[in-house]
């Protein structure tokens, strides 16, 4: 009889610590099992959500949004607008500290959001409204628009990635094209780097000197008490030795278990299982629009023409409960989602496919397809997706690797044969596909793209006057354009939806509902 591996199994191997040894001198230790290995620690320099969790590990923002998606106050004390518009005044509050010591201040927050703004679409839409940005004291800083603009608030409080992290300054004033090498903040957590193995663990203990806000805690607004003194997350690629490691008590939660667990989950009495972003996941199959086949928009529109939704959710995820088809880039169910233009998506068709394809002129170019290994949540995506590809006329060259390894790739402009890459699949949560500005995957701004680099100049037209829009049924209007436009272009082809609760033993308590996995307020 094969023994199943459990943690315990799999520390002895590595040499790791036990949890009897973590918990040594009493502190509580939270043992979190996150969905992905961690080696990019810079949170403006990617995407990765792996980087964004550690983000708000150890950093603050100046506003946060509640699980309502109502703006709230962070580490801003209070804001005044001018009459016109123009003109907002911040003053944060008393007493915030970096990690080493000194205090936050206004100087740090304007070099954080210059530096946050040169890699993120919405900041750069908010400073292509601003003349600038003036420290008035200390504590106090304010931004100056040309003309007003509707989202100031929105931008600052945005919840997902990138985050507009406050860092020092001599941490922000490292170039946006290069990572930062210095992970100093002012959050509820310190990073331990010394302790830091990656593929093995990541540890972060408690910030004895973070200043809390009063207020209950909500999405990524409200009172960030760590209630824990060590957050340990332990790097477990195996979903089922994921599994057997919180059957035996051995970590305590899991963020992104495989969908094939939830149902032994289910029925263990000591596991519950916590909807910590009920909004769920949006899939897409991102397109490199740089290099053949899909420079090509006709060859991107066959590609679209033969993406079914439904066998694709159903082989990852499985179970109905979990998953649903989404025809619209926006997340169903939210103030923006439409179904104009998404013919193609809601009724996918192998035979129009194969004929668009042979419209074309594809001549038979392979699509280097990544698809990760080691991310159970999306590891499935791919496979049936080539397997569609396939059968509307494709050459499918599909290359497993690791996530970590994908999301280097993704970045890499050079053709598949010199490592570059035509498609992959990811997910993004809800809250990130909320607005065409949140929304990364429409930024159609060339080399300021986001990977896959569209380009195209009325997407931005109209995000422009998206951000211009002085009341929400012209949002509405110009959002549904935008939507068109994406399609006809195809920037990316939505995949529909699903969720994928955490799992975690019975006695943990004090999750914070929002948008993903946040660690302050849980207690054990």
């Amino acid at each position: 009889m094969i023994r199943p591996l459990t943690f315990a199994l799999l520390a002895a191997a590595l040499g790791l610590a036990t949890p009897s040894a973590w918990s040594q001198g009493g502190s509580k230790v939270l043992r979190i099992v996150p969905h992905s290995n961690l080696t990019v620690l810079d949170p403006i320099w990617t995407t990765a959500y792996i980087t964004r969790n550690h983000g708000y590990q150890i950093y603050d923002t100046l506003f946060g949004l509640d699980a309502k998606g109502n703006v709230q106050p962070q580490m801003v004390e209070k804001y005044e607008v001018s009459k016109d518009r123009k003109t907002w005044t911040f003053t944060l509050r008393e007493g915030l500290e970096f990690h080493d010591g000194k205090p936050v201040t206004s100087e740090d927050v304007i070099a954080s959001l210059t530096r946050w703004a040169q890699r993120d679409s919405m900041g750069a839409m908010l400073m292509s409204f601003a003349t600038g940005m003036q420290a008035v004291n200390a504590r106090t800083f304010r931004l100056t628009l040309k003309e007003p603009y509707g989202l100031v608030l929105e931008s600052l409080a945005k919840p997902s990635s990138n985050v507009p992290f406050i860092m020092p300054r001599r941490v922000a004033q490292t170039p946006a094209d290069r990572q930062i090498d210095d992970f100093t903040g002012s959050g509820p957590f310190i990073f331990k780097r010394d302790e830091w193995k990656p593929g093995e663990r990541v540890v972060y203990v408690k910030n004895a000197r973070y200043k809390p806000r009063s207020e209950a805690p909500s999405g990524t607004a409200g009172g960030k008490i760590p209630k824990v003194d060590r957050v340990e997350w332990v790097i477990i690629k195996d979903p089922q030795t994921q599994a057997n490691a919180l059957a035996a008590g051995e970590i305590d939660l899991i963020e992104a278990p495989a969908h094939e667990s939830y149902p032994a989950f289910r029925k263990n009495p000591n596991i519950q299982l916590v909807e910590t972003n009920p909004l769920g996941f949006n899939a897409i199959l991102r397109l490199n629009h740089l290099h053949p086949p899909f420079d090509n928009p006709k060859v991107r529109r066959a590609a679209m023409a033969a993406i079914n939704q439904v066998p694709i959710l159903r082989a990852q995820v499985g179970l109905p409960d979990m998953y649903r088809t989404c025809f619209s880039i926006y997340a169903c169910g939210t103030a923006y989602a439409t179904s104009a233009g998404m013919e193609l998506v809601a009724k996918p068709d192998l035979k129009r496919a194969q004929q668009l394809l042979k419209e074309s002129g594809y001549d038979g170019t392979p699509v280097v397809l990544m698809q990760p290994t080691d991310l159970a949540v999306i590891a499935k995506l791919p496979v049936v997706t080539a397997q569609l590809l396939r059968q509307a006329g494709f050459k499918v060259d599909m290359q497993s690797m690791d996530w970590q390894t994908l999301l280097a790739r993704r970045a890499k402009k050079e053709v598949p044969s010199a490592g570059g890459w035509n498609a992959f699949m990811t997910v993004w949560a809800s809250v990130d596909n909320l607005n065409p500005l949140i929304l990364q995957a429409v930024n159609a701004s060339c080399d300021k793209a986001w990977f896959g680099w569209p380009c195209d100049a009325q997407i931005e037209k109209l995000r422009d006057a998206f951000g211009r829009a002085g009341d929400e049924a012209e949002r509405k209007r110009l959002a549904e354009q935008i939507q068109v436009r994406a399609m006809e272009i195809v920037t990316h082809v939505p995949v529909g939806e699903y969720n994928f609760p955490v799992a975690a033993r019975k006695n943990l308590k004090g999750f914070v509902i929002g948008y993903f996995l946040v660690p302050w307020n849980i207690e054990k």
